[in-house]
């Protein structure tokens, strides 16, 4: 499974969606993770403000990872602004 993450947003999307995937609370993620429900919370929610250490430990836990490359170029007949 790869997903495109370009925001927030969409990170906290993707650990709700594979935490439910894999029959997880935020509760049970917590304990797995030390951290509390209000912070799993507020990361599926698109809060920008997550330490990028906790996102790293979240991913781990859910037995992800971050892959990172170059931005495909725009085609040449797309609008650019």
């Amino acid at each position: 499974m790869f997903r495109l993450i370009t925001s927030a947003q969409s990170l906290g999307a993707l650990v709700k969606d594979e935490r439910k995937k894999q029959g997880l609370t935020q509760i049970a993620l917590g304990k797995m993770t030390g951290l509390n429900q209000t912070t799993l919370s507020m990361i599926e929610k698109g809060k920008p403000a997550v330490k990028l250490q906790t996102v790293l430990i979240l991913l781990a836990a859910l037995n992800l990872k971050i892959q990172i490359g170059p931005q495909e170029k725009p085609d040449q007949e797309e609008d650019r602004w």
